[in-house]
């Protein structure tokens, strides 16, 4: 079920615009206090109740005015005499909109043949100015009853007892409770979204003399209306709608100006970069944070995406050179064959037989050894791995010292493990070494020391160095100087992308003696022992 409401709503959501979603999310909070108002009748529950506070109020003034008046016959109790000690707490709200029921218009009193009592009757005589006073500035319906629920005050006259809040307040009990207005008629066009509307608040309280119940005041009053409020403030409210408008617009303003605008100018710049033209435009000043952030990056991206298209497009370049070399000598020596197959010495069939295998064994090596740069430009660092320099140093050594060119170790005491694997750095090590060999040095120095969180390794000779036109290129790929006897010139390179793989960097470094060639490995974040290599690389 929930599956297919999914699929529902994917197929049918419209296409939003960012500050569209932005706006109507922001129409959405500010509209939210009216939303609460109207459908969660927050404010016009509060309404209500301060209607029965004031009733309460009133009441309670009233009550204590009878209670004080009223003659009491016979000995009071003593704990009537006896005054309060301390304040009690206040009392609680009873009604609440949204739970409490609402019972019906209040019945007429029913008729009844009983005497009212003549205590309640003098009482109501008394009072009579202080309740007329009352209702005339508080617009309070106020009904005096006696003891047993006739009303000795009142619209009409009969008995009373039957309606709940009566019973509670002869009980000793104070009620009040929410009933309908008959002659309730609306005066207003959206009063009907009013619940409290055609409501009216009856609060009953007993009135106790000698320890009992006497009689009973019961105060009813209609609650301010919520629409009532909104009429009447029409204007303030009209000027904190415009006021909330102009906010709103100058909110979008803003967010059109920190997020989205920013966001279709990299979104334009994105189209055209992937097209081939066009540059990313400056970071906006007044973008957020994080899209600033974004611009940067994408910035960085594209610049990483260009370098490597022209490492790509001159990769390709320099193959199809590699390649049309050898390719061009075996399809002349195969035509050759072809034409004058016949008329060829045995000598000369060989020559170009024997041709044609040293190009293909050329392109041989040169696809194998573009496996191996392919294989290191996806070298990845590894977290796992953790290898020491020096099993793989003396390994190296070892190796070239049995080739007549001595090799010496520099390598400081207790240096820690790097992140690359021992394969990683024998290879690169290998390459630095059989370069210098081939440039007629005679002594090569393996050298390592830790600086800051990466170990440095240095491999210097005593040979002629590097020209100083050549340095530029030197790590570029199918860059050799030895062309005519089999150097692909890739060597160099595949040795400074295995270093950057494992998050280091080969370097060539000036010196006035021979040739120095530096690289950095990161230093290991575990101690274990470093994983089996998977990748065996071709002739380094």
């Amino acid at each position: 079920m929930i599956a297919a409401g999914k699929a529902f709503l994917k197929r049918h959501w419209p296409a939003l615009r960012l500050r569209t979603i932005l706006l109507v999310v922001m129409l959405f909070a500010a509209a939210m206090p009216a939303i609460e108002a109207v459908w969660f009748r927050g404010y016009e529950n509060t309404l209500v109740r301060q209607t029965e506070a004031e009733l309460v109020v009133q009441g309670a003034a009233l009550c204590a005015t009878a209670e004080a008046l009223w003659p009491v016959s016979g000995p009071v109790p003593p704990s009537v005499l006896r005054p309060t000690p301390d304040y009690g707490p206040p009392e609680q709200s009873q009604i609440d909109l949204g739970a409490t029921p609402i019972l019906g218009e209040r019945p007429a009193a029913a008729r009844s043949a009983a005497v009212s009592d003549p205590d309640a009757v003098a009482m109501a005589a008394r009072l009579g100015p202080i309740f007329a006073t009352t209702t005339r500035d508080t617009l309070a319906s106020i009904v005096l009853l006696d003891g047993r629920g006739l009303v000795v005050r009142g619209p009409d006259h009969g008995d009373l007892s039957a309606l709940p809040e009566v019973k509670d307040a002869l009980a000793g009990q104070l009620r009040t409770v929410l009933r309908r207005r008959g002659n309730y008629r609306p005066s207003h066009t959206f009063e009907w979204l009013s619940r409290a509307s055609d409501l009216r608040v009856h609060h009953a309280r007993p009135i106790l003399a000698g320890g009992r119940v006497v009689g009973v005041l019961l105060l009813s009053r209609s609650p301010r209306a919520l629409f009532r409020d909104v009429y009447q403030g029409l204007w303030k409210i009209g000027l904190g709608g415009c006021g909330i408008i102009i906010l709103l617009v100058a909110l979008s303003g803003l967010v059109s100006r920190g997020v989205t605008r920013p966001v279709e100018a990299l979104s334009a710049a994105t189209r055209e970069v992937a097209a081939g033209r066009g540059a990313i435009p400056d970071t906006p000043v007044t973008a957020a944070v994080e899209i600033r952030a974004l611009y940067e990056d994408f910035r960085s991206m594209s610049g990483a995406i260009a370098r490597r298209s022209r490492y790509l497009r001159d990769f390709a370049a320099a193959v199809s050179h590699e390649f049309k070399t050898p390719l061009a000598g075996i399809a002349g020596a195969v035509e050759l064959l072809q034409d004058h197959f016949e008329a060829m010495s045995a000598e000369e069939r060989n020559r170009f037989l024997a041709n044609i295998g040293a190009d293909t064994n050329r392109l041989s090596q040169l696809v194998a050894r573009l496996l191996d740069l392919a294989r290191a430009d996806m070298a990845r660092p590894d977290a796992r791995v953790a290898s020491d320099i020096d099993l793989p140093a003396r390994r190296v050594a070892d190796a070239f010292s049995i080739q007549g060119f001595e090799v010496k170790l520099e390598l400081g005491a207790d240096l820690p493990k790097v992140a690359a694997p021992a394969a990683t750095i024998e290879a690169v090590l290998s390459t630095l070494l059989e370069n210098s060999r081939q440039a007629k040095a005679n002594t090569g120095v393996i050298a390592a020391g830790v600086d800051a969180d990466v170990l440095t390794v240095s491999v210097r000779d005593d040979g002629p160095g590097v020209p100083v036109a050549d340095r530029d290129r030197l790590f570029e790929p199918f860059f050799t100087t030895r062309r005519a006897s089999g150097g692909a010139g890739l060597g160099l390179a595949i040795a400074r992308s295995l270093i950057e793989g494992h998050g280091g960097r080969l370097v060539l470094v000036d010196t006035s003696v021979g040739a120095r060639f530096e690289f950095s490995l990161p230093i290991a974040a575990v101690t274990g022992e470093a994983p089996q290599d998977a990748v065996k690389l071709h002739g380094i």
